[in-house]
């Protein structure tokens, strides 16, 4: 069934995204002072937002909480937390759906067959937290980025849940990482990840080395490595990007798409990418809730993202503050 909804004349869906993400109140990685832009009119963008997007495709939705939606989100809509959309009395869209989003329908047939091809795949899982930054250029300076030392506890402690080592600081060069990656049945990146700066735009930062690797690994280098022909597609079930840095730029969705786009096409059936720079403590809880909920209680992965959401909301010891765990989003395959 298909049904269309007319925007009000004087709405930008892109200022209401671009609103959204502020009220929330997004900080950075290592920046532990967030702070909300003052709200003069007292709206609430998130309930806008829902009116506007699903409001009119409500009595659409399924009954079932685990019946699962999709949405393909179109350029900025790309930056919607769709989880953390509240209807009139309050409720968050996570509380009543389990949700996916992927950059196109297209890419969904990829998904599935990608999936057909790596579910049985047990090659050692990547992980990856906290590598010696690489350097970024400001206009004409040049700034080494800030280091994470959330991402790495991030990453130790999910290296220990999957019985693995995690590559941390100088240990995780580019050239170590892309050969890892090849045959790695999980990859998780808990680094910064630059989706609209000016030089890197959709790249993921990594230890350098001189003279011939930067320490960004760009969408288009994941594009060229691991898409030449089928044996050089990527083996992993699962990708994760768990951080989200601007190269001091405003986080665009093409960016984030651009990404995402890369790693689909290079084979990946399942990823789970942030939406804004993530606070340390809390995502290392939702992840460490992510991991438990697909490795001990087999879940699949869009189930096992909805309850760390849910217990974020309602644990003692969670965080119901949308802004420490909407920013995940799983992107293709729930399987």
């Amino acid at each position: 069934m298909e049904r269309s909804n007319t925007l009000p004349q004087d709405t930008s869906l892109a200022e209401l995204v671009k609103v959204s993400r502020q009220q929330i109140g997004v900080r950075g990685r290592g920046n532990q002072n967030a702070a909300s832009p003052p709200n003069p009119n007292n709206s609430n963008p998130l309930q806008q937002l829902y009116q506007l997007l699903i409001t009119p495709i409500v009595d659409l939705l399924p009954e079932s909480e685990s019946d699962r939606v999709i949405f393909i989100p179109h350029k900025e809509l790309f930056l919607v937390p769709f989880a953390a959309l509240q209807d009139d009395d309050g409720n968050y869209l996570i509380e009543n759906h389990t949700i996916l989003t992927a950059p196109s329908i297209q890419s969904l047939s990829f998904t599935r067959k990608h999936w057909d091809r790596v579910k049985d795949s047990n090659g050692t899982p990547l992980i990856v937290g906290n590598p010696t930054m690489p350097t970024i250029k400001i206009g004409r300076e040049q700034e080494q980025l800030k280091s994470l030392s959330g991402a790495e506890t991030e990453a130790l402690r999910i290296a220990e849940l999957l019985n693995t080592t995690a590559l941390i600081g100088p240990k995780a060069t580019e050239s170590t990482i892309v050969e890892k990656m090849a045959n790695a049945s999980v990859i998780h990146l808990a680094t910064h990840g630059l989706v609209d700066g000016i030089y890197y735009r959709g790249a993921i930062a990594l230890a350098p080395e001189e003279p011939d690797h930067d320490g960004f690994l760009t969408s288009r280098e994941i594009l060229s490595r691991y898409t030449e022909s089928e044996k050089s597609l990527l083996k992993a079930k699962l990708v994760v990007l768990s951080a989200c840095d601007t190269g001091r730029g405003e986080i665009k969705g093409e960016g984030v798409v651009g990404l995402s786009r890369s790693l689909i096409a290079a084979g990946v059936p399942s990823l789970v990418v942030s939406l804004w720079q993530v606070p340390d403590d809390d995502t290392a809880k939702l992840m460490r809730e992510f991991y438990n909920n697909i490795y001990t209680h087999k879940f699949d992965k869009a189930k096992a993202m909805r309850e760390a959401m849910l217990s974020m909301l309602n644990d003692p010891d969670g965080n119901p503050d949308p802004k420490a765990w909407a920013a995940f989003t799983v992107i293709g395959e729930a399987r």
